[in-house]
């Protein structure tokens, strides 16, 4: 009996040393309820898709909870996975994990924005203006066509086209690194005609894989002195098209090819004179890794999206004809 009662007091003992451990890992971070030093208030971010993992640990990583497991645990216990919500959000660890993960409920008045890699800087004005109290013309004035790094965005509802075009700038700063600046100059390149190369690729290429090989042979051209033909300029040269309603024309007509502008590389040889789109990092990359030495001077794409080479334009002239 004796035993018996020695071994109840034991699990209730556990019990409550549990209970506390617990209680303990729920407390706030920091009871100092100051602005300053490690309790002061941050901006945290829930990104889209983010998992309950994912938040854990990067709340651990902030200072903001006490334990990644018991923070996991919790939603788990209180069925409260699926209803974190993304977006940005102030929080303290003067906050408990019940605070916090009732604020991470509540929703960011913040907005998210998708700029899609490829655009010029019109369509990302557009995109712009229609969630924000941005005028176009205004983000046009502030932006810097091939240097407004595409991506997903957080940004404050009443962010100013000053804060958003700092915003996209400071990316594509950030994204274009020194390694890769440095990749770009060994191709003989400067950094700019990198960037204007890499938005040329982006429009005409579909895929890593492609993107590198289409870099290769316009690499290639241009330093043989041989017009690049890249439908791609043509098209930003003739800009928006009203019945399509898009800054890109479909369907290039010879006259098209035509057209009078520094950016028509069926005209003029070497590089427009700027970029003609925003490049994604792919694209940037396919120019810092792209290979002059390829043998093939032509690409086609055919009507379902495959790409072929031909060394020769007779070989070129052969896949247009037998992929359309």
């Amino acid at each position: 009996m004796k035993k018996l009662i020695i071994f109840i007091a034991l699990i209730i003992l556990i019990f409550f040393l549990a209970r506390g451990w617990w209680s303990r890992q729920l407390n706030p971070v920091s009871q100092d309820t100051s602005t300053g030093g490690a309790s002061g208030t941050k901006v945290f971010v829930v990104a889209k898709g983010a998992g309950v993992s994912e938040i854990a640990k990067k709340l651990k990583e902030d200072n903001l909870i006490r334990s990644e497991l018991v923070f996991k645990l919790y939603v788990r216990q209180n069925n409260l996975t699926d209803k974190l919500q993304a977006g940005s959000y102030k929080l303290s660890p003067a906050m408990s994990t019940q605070e916090i993960l009732k604020t991470l409920q509540s929703g960011s008045e913040d907005v998210w924005v998708t700029l899609i890699e490829g655009w010029r800087v019109e369509e990302m004005a557009e995109e712009i203006s229609s969630k924000f109290k941005v005028q176009s013309s205004k983000f046009l004035e502030n932006a810097k066509e091939g240097y407004m790094f595409p991506d997903t965005y957080l940004f404050p509802k009443e962010a100013t086209v000053e804060y958003i075009t700092d915003t996209l700038k400071n990316t594509f700063d950030t994204r274009l690194t020194d390694d890769l600046k440095a990749k770009i100059k060994s191709k003989g390149l400067t950094v700019e005609q990198g960037v204007i190369l890499a938005s040329i690729v982006e429009r005409e290429g579909r895929s890593d894989n492609v993107r590198k090989m289409i870099a290769s042979i316009l690499l290639k051209r241009f330093n043989i002195d041989m017009v690049l033909n890249a439908d791609a300029t043509i098209q930003y040269a003739l800009g928006y098209q009203n019945e399509e309603k898009s800054w890109w024309k479909r369907h290039l007509s010879r006259e098209d090819l035509k057209v009078e502008s520094p950016y028509n590389t069926y005209l003029y040889i070497g590089l427009p004179p700027k970029p003609i789109a925003n490049p994604s990092l792919s694209s940037l990359q396919a120019v810092g890794n792209a290979d002059p030495s390829t043998p093939y001077l032509y690409y086609y794409h055919d009507s379902k999206g495959n790409s072929y080479y031909g060394k020769t334009l007779e070989e070129h002239n052969k896949n247009v004809a037998t992929y359309p």
